[in-house]
């Protein structure tokens, strides 16, 4: 019985720890993705300058 039971709370644990390694990465995503969104609009600006 205790070994099923350890088996489960490691189970637990494993999973607790993937979830929160993929928050991680989830957030890091959404930045990396707003980083090239605000690259990309100050390129167009400094073109737009270039332009004038």
């Amino acid at each position: 019985m205790k070994v099923k039971n350890l088996a489960i709370v490691g189970a637990v644990l494993v999973a607790m720890a993937t979830l929160s390694a993929c928050g991680n990465t989830i957030r890091g995503i959404g930045r990396d993705t707003a980083n090239v969104v605000n690259a990309t609009q100050d390129a167009g600006r400094s073109v737009a300058k270039a332009a004038n």
